[in-house]
């Protein structure tokens, strides 16, 4: 008997999940064409399901929400005006119901007779908005919902297609895939064999073809006949050597071409097992865009394209948030009231379009509104306002370069904080997202006419599309989604100064580094007349990277790195190429801040000759921080008394620059994506080359909790940002480390 009642609850838990899902859809349609009969009897027939599952398993609460809902469904069908408010109550009424779905089974019942008040009130809530239009159906109470009346007539369904399910284990499934991946790659192997074994064929039957032409010559001249013989031998030995290896040739061609098949459907079939619809990702988006439309005053309507486009789970799961984030971007920052769209010409109501679609190997998810558009001269005021640059330097930045900003931590054009935006933590987190599945995002926008994000997306995270390059005589990757140009310059097109050299691209100059440099490699011993230059660019930078030759592109299998050795500094992961040769793919992000590091310490080197431009001279400092307001004011404050500044983007950041030795002083922060500053403060100490390297905590955070946090993690000192307006910070270093 309870294994009946459980196994009935976890049906009603997914009738609720199903029914609830598809009320909420239905109203969301149904409130931009309220008289649609075939909307109104799904949704009636939805409530109904509802009830009467409800009614079966012993909810009595839940029957008489969704009896209330169906009241009200049907009056709609007989002429009831059902308007915002309306919506707004029977939306919310879907939602109670959605949440008995995400329950555990042995929670459902105590939850609902828990909430026995704030169903009652909110299905009378419904009753009361169908006064008035008509007369509302007689009110159903628990004892009517739970009396033992006749069953109601159950309503024919759609007849069901069976579908087998098996459970597996996502990690059994990504080691699957990863299998099917390095047999795809292994079975290319083949192909130079097949290839070499051809050309063998080939030459033994030019072979037997000059034997076949010395012994027609010989015949009928002075030669012994018993070498005649033995040419003969020869000929018919070198001829049967070609057909045996024709034939082992044919066997290893077909071989080779069913082992390619094969393993393409293999990889195929298995990535297809972890791709989802686009659709499964952005289902509670329309009413999010609604209710915060709503919130705001605002009519927006949110058209998704592309819903059946098959996405990587775990780059779909990931994608959630940014597209959240720029979702409501959108509506707050984007469009426009009302009043001001029917002002200049526009519908009343704004529209959002969400678009996932596959092109040229990635996936391409676009985001773009019809409101106000970005007004970069506004980005540029505020750009110089915050001191991220000067204004002689803002007023060369291009709309495409402005847009930039817009991605940094704590970037916001808006004065005022609200619970919508205004905290500038949005699109930096669609940019930290994007990072983790080795993505990047586009902006584009025009005054009036509204702003459009393209984010483009490798299509699995387990098979990348990437360049190929040699660097000091080994194979490195350069994630292809992550190359903006590749180029091959003649020496004279790069100019120099200072010590940097550097070239023009569409107008603007690009810094060019030696990738052996960066990666701390021995040079290339054979200097040539050109370069050969990725062109790569994140928020911190624009860098043509300068390496040994291109090998092409390729798709590679993403091997990660064995965890045993960390977080290797500019380095993904690892994968194997076509040939079986073993290759590292590079973390562009990381390789910008070991650029911007260089920069930093003047110690970029001449991408041709390798001399080193004078270095600075003085004690050295870490300044960790995700904030670049906070990291400038520290350089600055600290290079002003003459020490030597370097500065890490986060705590991983921050922990690769420790480690790597040279440093007198490290200043960190503590909240930091990747990793905290307490956990940096603790690595380091545990280290037994660096602990002895004083720390001190600057942090926003003034509670004795968390400065003894701090001091217990190991720091030598722990200050609050508001010791920026005194000395404090530079009598700390200065007790620490001494004068620079």
């Amino acid at each position: 008997m309870n294994l009946a009642d459980v196994s009935m609850l976890e049906l009603f838990r997914v009738e609720a999940e199903n029914q609830a899902s598809e009320i909420i859809k239905g109203l969301l349609e149904l409130e931009r064409d309220a008289r649609n009969p075939k909307l109104l009897q799904s949704l009636m027939r939805a409530a109904h399901s509802i009830k009467g599952a409800a009614r079966i398993v012993n909810l009595p609460n839940a029957v008489v929400l969704a009896h209330a809902m169906e009241d009200c469904f049907t009056a709609a069908q007989k002429g009831l005006n059902l308007t915002r408010p309306h919506f707004d109550l029977l939306l919310k009424g879907a939602d109670h119901l959605a949440r008995i779905a995400s329950l555990d089974e042995s929670k459902i019942s105590g939850w609902v007779a828990d909430n026995t008040k704030t169903y009652n009130e909110l299905a009378e809530s419904i009753r009361n908005a169908m006064v008035g239009e008509q007369n509302a159906p007689p009110a159903t109470d628990i004892a009517t919902a739970t009396a033992k009346a006749p069953p109601e007539p159950v309503l024919p369904e759609a007849e069901a297609v069976e579908e087998k399910v098996l459970r597996i284990n996502a990690e059994l499934l990504d080691h699957l895939i990863g299998l099917a991946a390095e047999f795809l790659v292994e079975s290319r192997r083949l192909n130079p064999f097949v290839h070499s074994l051809l050309r063998s064929v080939r030459r033994l039957n030019e072979l037997t073809g000059r034997l076949e032409g010395i012994e027609r010559r010989l015949v009928g001249t002075d030669a012994v006949e018993h070498d005649l013989d033995l040419l003969r031998a020869a000929r018919q030995h070198s001829a049967d050597i070609a057909d045996v290896t024709a034939e082992h040739w044919r066997f290893l061609e077909s071989f080779e071409r069913r082992s390619d098949q094969l393993s393409r459907q293999l990889y195929k079939e298995a990535t297809t097992s972890r791709m989802r619809p686009f659709s499964e990702g952005v289902a509670n988006f329309p009413r999010m865009v609604r209710d915060i439309a709503c919130q705001l005053g605002k009519s927006v309507r949110l058209t998704i394209v592309g819903l059946n486009t098959l996405v990587d789970r775990d780059i779909l799961e990931t994608l959630q948030a940014p597209l959240n984030h720029m979702l409501r971007n959108a509506i707050d920052h984007g469009i426009e009231s009302p009043d001001e769209r029917l002002a200049v010409g526009k519908p009343a109501e704004g529209t959002i379009r969400l678009e996932a679609r596959h092109q040229a190997g990635m996936l391409f998810v676009a985001v773009e509104d019809d409101g106000r558009g970005i007004d970069p001269e506004v980005l540029r005021r505020v750009v110089v306002s915050r001191k991220l640059v000067s204004e002689e330097a803002a007023g060369g930045l291009s709309p495409s370069e402005l847009y930039d900003f817009l991605f940094l931590p704590g970037f916001t054009v808006k004065d005022k904080v609200t619970e919508i935006s205004g905290r500038g933590v949005g699109l930096d987190v669609v940019m930290n997202s994007l990072q983790q599945i080795r993505g990047s995002v586009r902006t584009h926008s025009e005054i009036g006419h509204g702003t459009h994000f393209q984010l483009q997306l490798p299509l699995t995270l387990s098979v990348m599309r990437g360049l190929v390059t040699q660097i000091a005589g080994e194979a490195y990757v350069f994630p292809l989604a992550r190359v903006e140009r590749v180029l091959v310059l003649e020496q004279h097109n790069i100019s120099s100064l200072q010590g940097h050299d550097f070239f023009y691209l569409n107008g603007k100059p690009v810094g060019v580094v030696a990738a052996t440099q960066v990666l701390e490699l021995p040079p290339a011993a054979v200097l040539t007349d050109s370069y050969n230059i990725v062109v790569i660019s994140d928020r911190d930078g624009r860098f043509g990277v300068v390496v040994d030759r291109f090998i092409g592109e390729s798709n590679l299998v993403v091997r990660p790195l064995e965890s045993g050795l960390g977080k290797l500094r500019d380095i993904a992961a690892e994968t194997l190429l076509e040939d079986g040769t073993p290759a590292l793919i590079l973390d562009v992000e990381d390789l910008t801040r070991s650029i911007d590091r260089l920069i930093s310490k003047n110690r970029l080197q001449h991408s041709r000759t390798g001399q080193a431009a004078g270095a600075k001279s003085g004690k050295r400092i870490l300044v960790v921080d995700d904030s670049f307001v906070v990291r400038e004011v520290e350089r600055k404050l600290l290079e002003n008394r003459g020490y030597r500044v370097e500065v890490a983007v986060d705590g991983m950041d921050g922990w690769n620059a420790a480690r790597a030795g040279g440093f007198d002083l490290v200043i960190t922060d503590v909240d930091m994506p990747r990793m905290n500053g307490i956990e940096l403060v603790s690595r380091i100490k545990q280290n037994a080359a660096i602990k002895s390297m004083p720390v001190v905590i600057m942090s926003y955070k003034d509670r004795e909790e968390d400065r003894l946090r701090g001091l217990d993690a190991g720091a030598d000192y722990y200050l609050t940002k508001g010791n920026f307006n005194d000395d404090t910070l530079l009598e700390v270093v200065n007790s620490l480390i001494g004068d620079a």
